[in-house]
């Protein structure tokens, strides 16, 4: 049974990855602050990016064969942080899946971007991100697999939590008119990685909604199926507002797998509880 080392157990996207990779791999995950529920004390430990001779610890009494890392924290740190990881792996067989973002292409909102398409960045996120999909490729090679996410929606999110808090206190919830994108589950998300280790497939990946959406439009089904009506919407524009920009992760890859696709109502349907088989 392969090890897997998930650093971010606790966090939103950690926590599916745990629930849907515990069975049939050897699960470890780290945590920054909170436990981690769904895994025995002994194959949980705390770590912090900043805590870079503990990772080298860690790495070394594991010895895992995968290392996912949806780590979150100081950008300046977690690049140390990476570099260090991938120079402790370099010189193993493990394979380290980074969790990336649409932000490596916000310098460039004209269209939507797929997997061959060079990063441009201009906000200090999407720019760390851009170094450490570099460095961790330089350093390990095809062993290090990119996998680039949009919005990440979970019945624990602090996006759909931040709607009902808004929805209960009757307050304004702002959305883009002119700003396209595309989402994604976190239980979706686990059962694509899976899909991507069990198939062993390398490279760069652009995961999310096959079916892209204007955020305005997204808040609105939700509101509708919610509480009814849409008047808690604040709508904006952003930059120019006679442009339409595209915050959209597209895929020019066919070998993940078609029925793990999902759209936007299929998210919206099981956040509202209407699809828990999602």
């Amino acid at each position: 049974m392969e090890k897997i080392l998930i650093l971010g157990g606790s966090g939103l996207v950690g926590k599916a990855l745990i629930n849907e990779l515990k069975e049939g791999y050897d699960v470890y995950g780290t945590y920054a602050s909170s436990l981690i529920t769904s895994l025995p004390d002994d194959k949980q430990f705390q770590l912090k990016v900043q805590e870079i001779n503990k990772l080298v610890e860690l790495v070394s009494f594991i010895q895992p064969d995968i290392v996912i890392s949806c780590l979150r924290g100081d950008f300046d740190q977690q690049l140390k942080f990476h570099e260090k990881l991938a120079e402790v792996l370099q010189n193993t067989k493990s394979s380290l899946y980074f969790f990336s973002t649409t932000n490596v292409f916000d310098g460039d909102l004209s269209k939507p971007h797929t997997e061959t398409d060079t990063p441009i960045a201009e906000s200090d996120y999407g720019k760390y991100k851009i170094e450490c999909e570099n460095r961790l490729k330089e350093v390990l090679a095809d062993r290090a697999i990119i996998l680039r996410i949009p919005a990440i929606w979970g019945k624990n999110s602090r996006r759909w939590n931040e709607i009902n808090e808004c929805i209960k206190n009757n307050e304004s919830i702002d959305v883009y008119s002119n700003i396209v994108w595309n989402n994604l589950l976190d239980v979706d998300l686990a059962s694509q990685l899976r899909f991507i280790l069990e198939k062993k497939l390398k490279g760069i990946f652009h995961l999310g909604t096959a079916d892209p959406i204007m955020q305005s439009q997204f808040y609105e089904q939700i509101l509708s199926k919610l509480a009814d009506e849409t008047d808690l919407l604040r709508y904006n524009m952003y930059e120019d507002n006679s442009q339409t920009y595209y915050f959209v992760l597209n895929t020019n890859r066919n070998d993940n797998h078609e029925s793990l696709q999902r759209t936007n109502e299929d998210i919206i349907s099981y956040l509202l509880g209407q699809n828990e088989g999602l």
